[in-house]
């Protein structure tokens, strides 16, 4: 048991590492090729901090395990919004300023209502991940005609210039990229080996550990860089990090899974944990979409967030232990 939390932990710093050099190789090769700030930040950004979620979910589906993928989606989700926005809003007020930002809520809450529908017959086929990938391409479109659209002037543009490495070479870029990639997916391996040995030592489930302890550690990338982007006052980026990955983890991390190792669900993803993300979503566009201006999420409202987070995973865990599942 020793070594299996020694290999967690070391694939989790693995992907915490790999995912900041893939980001910053990510983000330098593209505007070395001239793609416009706040296009980058949208897509090549958005994907790249996907990237552990994506990578441990397509190791754990080509291992058999699909519901460790799964539960890696949906559980990183909830992460996302209730542990990494939550922890970010109590250290720091976030200010939803951005248009751009909050014209892409609705498609999160569309993104999470089409996987939820795909998920209503309690199975996953390789024709609903098709369906996903489809989905991202028309989304990633969307993104771009938007990025493309967006006011000169809007904020966060502004911080994705100031994040976004300027003057790498590009042979210095596609190193950082493919050695934070080989880093993410040797983090990957060992995340989801250690993982799947600890869950059957504990006898729960594969779900179960990917919607906890997995989702957890390949949501650590995002919390790092909402708490860092909120600490310079660069609040458009706090959140936008977040709606871009729940995005990507839905239609990517979910699709290519289900490609490779088609599954079918238990009563209780639907119940539970799906129910849970949906909620924290409906949350989410509450709290940060505003008709009629800036929409905010304040210490309180971070404080409940964090409050849900530590609730639902006790309970999972209680359930898991009690019932053995």
């Amino acid at each position: 048991m020793l070594v299996n939390v020694a290999m967690v932990i070391v694939g989790l710093l693995a992907l915490i590492w790999g995912a900041d050099r893939f980001v910053i190789g990510a983000g330098a090769m593209a505007r070395n090729l001239g793609v416009p700030t706040l296009l980058i930040g949208l897509t090549v950004v958005g994907i790249a901090t996907s990237a552990p979620e994506i990578l441990v979910s397509i190791v754990a589906a080509m291992k058999g395990q699909p519901d460790l993928a799964i539960g890696n989606a949906v559980g990183s989700n909830i992460a996302n919004i209730a542990l990494v926005l939550g922890a970010t809003a109590l250290l720091r007020p976030i200010q939803v300023l951005s248009r751009t930002l909050q014209q892409e809520m609705p498609a999160l809450l569309a993104v999470t209502l089409l996987a939820v529908a795909l998920c209503l017959d309690l199975n996953l086929s390789r024709i609903d991940g098709l369906v996903m990938l489809t989905a991202l391409v028309v989304v990633m479109y969307w993104i771009v005609r938007l990025g493309y659209r967006s006011n000169v002037n809007d904020p966060i543009e502004a911080e994705y210039e100031a994040e976004i490495p300027k003057d790498m070479a590009m042979n210095v870029a596609a190193g950082w990229f493919l050695l934070g990639l080989l880093v993410l997916l040797a983090g990957a391996q060992l995340l989801v080996n250690g993982a799947t040995t600890i869950a059957e030592g504990l006898g729960v489930s594969q779900l179960v550990i990917g919607v906890t302890l997995v989702a957890i550690g390949t949501s650590l990338p995002e919390l790092a860089v909402s708490i860092m982007s909120a600490l310079k006052g660069e609040q458009g980026l706090a959140i936008g990090n977040i709606i871009g990955s729940n995005m990507f983890n839905l239609l990517a991390v979910i699709g290519a899974a289900v490609v490779i190792e088609p599954t079918g669900l238990s009563a209780e993803v639907l119940s539970l944990h799906f129910f849970v993300m949906i909620a924290l979503t409906l949350v989410l566009f509450a709290m940060a979409y505003n008709y009629s201006g800036a929409g905010r999420i304040n210490r309180i409202e971070g404080s409940a967030l964090l409050i849900a987070f530590f609730s639902y995973h006790v309970y999972v865990l209680t359930q898991s232990m009690t019932n053995g599942v």
